[in-house]
């Protein structure tokens, strides 16, 4: 069932709302979107993306510093990492002690970050000739708040 469907007149695509919350989700739909059909030619979205960039620029971290890192619980990026780690792009190994467990990129894994790196930057240009300079660090410095 369609929203038209619901309300049985005219389609309706977005209902116009002036809730912060509904449109900032509707923004970061759209942006991922955007990384997401990028990177999608060689198997990767968004957020796969950002997890192995952050391992990368972390080192080998612990799964605590990695959560912290990306803003995730421990939990949902357990889960994310396990897939990751099925496709052969990292790997979960112990850590300084039996309580942690270090993250690990394989050789796939950098690979794929260095095939997906023109994709994402090619995204980001294409994002910032959208929005503008100014306008772009207009927004950055408001989402800067905000986080």
């Amino acid at each position: 069932m369609t929203v038209s469907d619901y309300y049985g007149y005219i389609p309706v695509f977005m209902l116009p709302t002036s809730c912060l919350c509904t449109q900032l989700r509707r923004a970061s739909r759209g942006v991922s979107r955007i990384y997401d059909e990028a990177l999608a030619a060689i198997g990767l979205g968004v957020a796969q993306y950002s997890l192995l960039s952050h391992v990368r620029r972390l080192g080998q971290p612990s799964i605590s510093v990695l959560a912290e890192a990306v803003g995730l619980d421990r939990s949902t990026l357990g889960r994310n990492l396990r897939l990751l780690e099925q496709q052969g792009l990292l790997r979960l190994g112990g850590g300084r002690d039996q309580r942690t467990r270090e993250v690990c990129l394989t050789a796939l894994g950098l690979q794929r970050i260095e095939q997906a790196l023109p994709l994402w930057e090619q995204a980001q240009r294409d994002l910032k000739t959208r929005l503008g300079t100014e306008r772009r660090a207009e927004l950055m410095k408001l989402l800067e708040e905000l986080v």
